[in-house]
């Protein structure tokens, strides 16, 4: 989801843009809160292929065009972290929208840094399904992380997680550095433990470093090209970005284990430092805009968080879980993760990636 390159320069200056009368009037007409009427909006996301979807779908139609300009400050959640934390104690922060996972946002919320959200300005939350609400958080997405392997080497699709560990693909493993919490949690559900348990699942991961030889990629992308290159066979991400994958004529397909899926929320807050309130409200109700929401949701192939997105049945078939899935979907307990997140950062760096 990050591209290096998709940095602004860190000198890039804010200014005040002003909307007329007649735009402001254009948006009572459009039948959009008239609330946001000014200047320039800093969001701070994850780039690439994420960044180009949100532009495309969301910002770009929903946003821009009302007069909003919009500033992209694109890095990965923990540099966005430790900017909202520096500046906690500020007047004003230098971000007004900073896209978050559910886990990250509990996280600073519980630090005081974000805004407890005024609903009335976001219409739109009406329609988040009320098992991803948060007064804090505007749900945007959701996935779950199942199993990804090659059906030309793995003819059977895999049911169990424990395949991780199956001996017959040693070399073949591929683990995804930047989301090291799933592996410690589908590690911890392998080896008998918790959502809100997680150590059995730290032998279980050294386990599989002796026994697999797994090779280890940081992002994404880099996971995907192993898979095109038959380098690697068998490994576990998000199911949209497996789908994805073999949209793109990646020879990967994607499985359900039997202990369940690893839940991932993702959606966009607003720091309480916010410069700019009244575009950030119009923004994160634009993220839940029927049609935009629809469209992104499609292209990403990620589940819509509300329950009025516009999908073809097809594809609201092929992204969201069936109900028996979804009574086996693994949910983390945020709580538990903030106060734990860190050292398990640390053990992951040091004994597994080590």
């Amino acid at each position: 989801m990050f591209d290096k390159n998709s940095f602004p320069s860190p000198n890039a200056r804010r200014r005040e843009i002003l909307l007329g009368v007649g735009a402001a009037s254009a948006l009572a007409a459009a039948g959009q809160p008239v609330w946001a009427q000014s200047g320039e909006l800093v969001v701070s996301n994850w780039g690439g292929d994420w960044n180009d979807r949100t532009v495309r779908f969301i910002e770009a139609p929903l946003v821009e065009s009302r007069g909003i300009k919009i500033v992209r400050a694109l890095n990965m959640e923990p540099e966005r972290k430790t900017k909202l934390l520096a500046e906690r104690g500020l007047p004003r922060g230098s971000i007004d929208v900073a896209h978050f996972s559910a886990g990250d946002a509990f996280d600073l919320n519980e630090q005081d840094v974000l805004e407890q959200l005024d609903l009335k300005k976001i219409p739109n939350y009406a329609s988040v399904r009320p098992g991803l609400r948060a007064p804090y958080f505007v749900p945007w997405v959701f996935g779950g992380v199942t199993l990804a392997y090659n059906p030309k080497f793995i003819k059977e699709p895999p049911t169990s997680l424990a395949e991780l560990w199956n001996p017959k693909y040693a070399g073949k493993l591929g683990v995804l550095d930047q989301s090291y919490y799933n592996w410690i949690y589908m590690a911890a559900l392998a080896g008998g433990g918790k959502m809100n348990q997680v150590e059995p699942g730290f032998a279980k991961l050294v386990e599989m470093k002796r026994t697999m030889q797994p090779k280890i990629y940081p992002t994404h992308q880099q996971l995907a090209a192993a898979f095109a290159s038959e380098d690697v066979w068998i490994s576990a991400n998000y199911s949209a970005r497996i789908a994805q994958w073999a949209k793109d004529g990646v020879s990967v397909r994607s499985s359900y284990p039997k202990e369940g899926a690893v839940t991932i929320v993702f959606g966009a807050t607003m720091p309480k430092r916010a410069r700019n309130k009244d575009a950030a409200y119009l923004y994160l109700n634009a993220l839940l805009d029927p049609k935009g929401l629809g469209g992104y949701a499609t292209a990403s192939m990620y589940a819509p968080a509300t329950n009025n997105a516009q999908l073809s049945d097809e594809v609201r078939a092929a992204i969201d879980f069936t109900p028996a899935q979804h009574a086996t979907l693994q949910n983390p307990d945020y709580g538990y993760q903030s106060k734990n997140i860190a050292k398990w950062q640390e053990w992951w760096n040091k004994e597994f990636k080590g």
